[in-house]
């Protein structure tokens, strides 16, 4: 299994939904989201989420009528989202994002690979392989976005690499990145209240300092008309139509 794997299953993963907040404003961020990338209703389209989760963009993207192939590595959060969504057009895989093309019959409508998702892949040449695959299982026209955070350009120096994520009176959460020279370590420090005291848990996990000009020249070779933006969160976002 993967450091990134591990990481979740055994630390951020239990938590995740915790750390995302109030889910009722989440989900409209995520129909929001969709609203800025112009996807619109379909009928009888079809879409893939990579990096799934428990369902930020996959019920969005349901609810417009797509049929939605959910995938994620993390099986609590998949079980959340087959739990939110009984009666929606999702499938929901567990498996490797990677992988996703054998979970594609034909040519589908949209590929979202949001939340900072393709930092978690390997390699670089993972993240090429991915484009790859979009590239291929996309019909002509159809949208592939994906949004993370540009480790690569600007990175985080001093105090400012310490990153409060969220707290309350029983729980906070905070990272601090340690930068290497093409990924960043991260490292989650979970304070957990125990009746009269605090027990700390940490874990950490590599990711890449991807740089988003590279994935706009990828898009662009494989025959993408390409614009990159600030989404949600201040991530980067980078968004192709398939010509």
């Amino acid at each position: 299994m993967s450091a990134v794997a591990v990481h979740y299953e055994k630390h951020l993963g239990p938590v995740y939904t915790w750390m995302i907040g109030d889910l009722d404003a989440a989900f409209a961020r995520g129909r929001t989201e969709l609203d800025e990338l112009g996807i619109e209703p379909s009928a009888n389209g079809m879409a893939i989420d990579l990096g799934a989760g428990f369902g930020l963009h996959s019920v969005p993207l349901a609810e417009r009528g797509y049929a939605v192939t959910a995938i994620d590595s993390y099986k609590p959060l998949l079980d959340e989202l087959r739990l939110r969504s009984p009666s929606l057009p999702i499938n929901a895989v567990v498996g490797d994002i990677s992988a996703f093309r054998s979970y594609v019959e034909r040519p589908v409508d949209v590929v979202l690979c949001m939340g900072d998702t393709l930092t978690h892949l390997p390699d670089f040449p993972d993240v090429d392989s991915l484009l790859d695959g979009v590239a291929d299982a996309l019909r002509p026209g159809g949208v592939f976005a994906a949004t993370f955070r540009d480790y690569a350009s600007k990175p985080l120096q001093g105090d400012d690499r310490f990153i409060p994520v969220r707290s309350d009176e029983n729980r906070i959460l905070t990272c601090f990145l340690e930068y290497g020279a093409d990924r960043v370590t991260v490292h989650d420090l979970i304070h957990e209240r125990e009746k009269d005291r605090w027990r700390q848990r940490v874990s950490s996990y590599p990711k890449l300092r991807l740089h988003p000009q590279r994935v706009v020249e990828r898009l662009t070779k494989l025959g993408f008309v390409v614009r990159i933006d600030t989404g949600m969160s201040g991530m980067i976002r980078v968004v192709g139509t398939r010509s």
